[in-house]
């Protein structure tokens, strides 16, 4: 199989490797407060035809520096304008959480200006994006109540945040961004997208249950004309941060792997 090779490097991606026998680009969006680093494992647990594309946007980690976005629309248009170069091959779109909405406006993005879809569109540890959420707002908080909030609603957030000044200082204004664009996220359009959608949620996570992501208001897609429920696979023993483990992409890679290998034959 020839050798297919990435577009030069570009701060908005963590990839390996940069040569690889191209079959597929998986694009990973991670949860808020998260980072590319959430996905740096993947690679070794998937094929060699798929390549990892783990989406870093500005304020974490490497652009801890920069400024971080709090409205969807400008998050996408960013994504999207770097994501070009890289959508020469076939490509599926991996979320978890706030990634899951970052994810799905991407593909609709995609799909209403280009005509281009993913051959997946994977959504992780997030309710289908018309359904309320349910809890009170956090972005409004002072920092100190921000960050214990978040830390009591969904855990996570490392005792050093919460006990040297200057973590807190870089941290907070990064959660604060990412929680101002999910709470305020309104979708772009609830016409379900025709393509292959498969939902993830935890048993153990109290925030995207089973009947969140399947009932009526729900992730779904459109399939020969007709109205379909997403596939999905509730995975037992982990709770939200935990779908990012490996277990998680083990399923992704079976998935993967099975589209790659008919693509081959």
């Amino acid at each position: 199989m020839p050798i297919t090779h990435t577009p030069p490097s570009n701060p908005w991606f963590r990839i390996q490797p940069a040569a690889w026998q191209g079959r597929l680009r998986l694009f990973c969006f991670h949860h808020a407060g998260g980072a590319a680093s959430a996905y740096r494992l993947w690679q070794a647990h998937l094929p060699a035809n798929i390549q990892v594309c783990a989406v870093q946007p500005p304020g974490r980690e490497t652009r801890i520096r920069e400024q971080p976005f709090t409205e969807m629309n400008g998050l996408v248009d960013a994504c999207l304008l770097h994501m070009q170069p890289y959508l020469d091959q076939p490509f599926a779109l991996f979320g978890h959480s706030m990634g899951s909405l970052v994810a799905y406006e991407v593909a609709q993005r995609l799909y209403r200006q280009a005509g281009r879809l993913p051959t997946y569109l994977f959504v992780s540890g997030r309710r289908a994006p018309q359904l309320p959420d349910p809890h009170p707002h956090l972005h409004r908080l002072a920092d100190n109540d921000l960050l214990v909030a978040i830390h009591h609603r969904y855990g996570g957030v490392p005792d050093i945040v919460f006990q040297d000044a200057e973590m807190k200082a870089l941290f907070t204004p990064l959660l604060r961004a990412d929680f101002t664009l999910v709470e305020t996220y309104q979708p772009s359009t609830l016409s379900p997208l025709p393509c292959p959608l498969i939902a993830f949620g935890g048993a153990q996570d109290a925030h995207a249950t089973e009947p969140a992501l399947m009932r009526k208001s729900r992730w779904a897609i459109r399939r020969n004309g007709r109205l379909r429920v997403a596939s999905r696979a509730i995975c037992a023993g982990f709770g939200e941060i935990g779908l990012l483990s490996l277990p998680r992409s083990s399923h992704v890679r079976l998935t993967l792997a099975g589209y790659t290998h008919s693509a081959e034959t």
